[in-house]
C-alpha cells in the first residue's frame, strides 16, 4: 500500500511521498487560477471548479477565495453554496449533499497529526473523512475536525467548532458544538428569532 493509498484509507501516511506532493502541487495551480480569475467570468469560474472538485451536482456556487488540498476528494451535491474564505482540507473524503450552505470563513478539516510529540514529529499525518448531509446551513468561522458527521436539515451556529456527530434536524452551537434543541414544525414560519415571515411563498 502506497502513502497516497494510506492516506485515503484513514491510514498514517506521510504527505510528501508517492506523488501526493505533486498532485497537491497541480491542484494549487488551479486553485490559483480559480481565485485570480474576475468574479464576472462566472461560466469560466463554474468550469474550474467543476474540474477541482471530484463531483458536483447542479447550481453550485463557490466563492473567491477558496482553498483545498487536492479537490478531487470532496463530492457536493446540488444546490451548493460556499462563501468567502472557504477552506476544505481534503486529504481524506468530504461527501457533502443537497442544499448545503456555508457562510463565511468555514473551514472543513479531514486532516490531523499525533496527539504526542514524538509521533508527531515522526511526519506521519492522517486524514478522517467528513459528512454533511441534505439541507444544512453552518454559520460563519465554524470548524469541522476529522471524522465529524452532520445529518440532514442540520444549523450550526456561527463560530461553533464541531468535534462530534451531529444528528438530523438540530441546531448546535458552541466550542465543543453541542445540540441545544431540535428543530420543529413551529420554526417554519420564523425568518429570525421571534420575527415571523410577512410573505405566503416562503414554503
Amino acid at each position: 500500500m502506497n502513502q497516497k493509498e494510506r492516506m485515503l484509507a484513514g491510514l498514517p501516511y506521510k504527505a510528501w511521498l508517492d506523488g501526493l506532493r505533486q498532485e497537491n502541487m497541480a491542484n494549487k495551480l488551479k486553485i490559483h487560477e480559480y481565485n485570480a480569475l474576475s468574479p464576472d467570468r462566472e461560466d469560466e469560474l463554474e468550469e474550474l471548479i467543476r474540474r477541482i472538485l471530484g463531483k458536483a451536482g447542479k447550481n453550485i456556487r463557490i466563492e473567491q477565495p477558496f482553498r483545498c488540498d487536492y479537490g478531487k476528494n470532496i463530492e457536493v451535491g446540488d444546490n451548493f453554496f460556499a462563501n468567502y474564505n472557504c477552506v476544505i482540507l481534503d486529504v481524506a473524503k468530504v461527501t457533502i449533499g443537497n442544499n448545503v450552505m456555508l457562510a463565511p470563513n468555514v473551514s472543513i478539516f479531514t486532516a490531523g497529526h499525533p496527539i504526542h510529540p514524538s509521533s508527531r514529529n515522526s511526519g506521519y499525518e492522517y486524514g478522517m473523512s467528513i459528512i454533511i448531509g441534505d439541507n444544512v446551513w453552518i454559520g460563519g468561522n465554524v470548524v469541522i475536525n476529522p471524522g465529524v458527521t452532520i445529518g440532514n436539515n442540520v444549523v450550526i451556529g456561527a463560530g461553533s467548532i464541531v468535534t462530534k456527530d451531529i444528528p438530523d434536524n438540530m441546531i448546535a452551537v458552541g466550542s465543543p458544538c453541542r445540540v441545544v434543541r431540535e428543530i420543529t414544525e413551529e420554526d417554519r414560519k420564523y425568518y429570525y428569532k421571534e420575527r415571523e415571515f410577512d410573505v405566503e411563498d416562503y414554503i
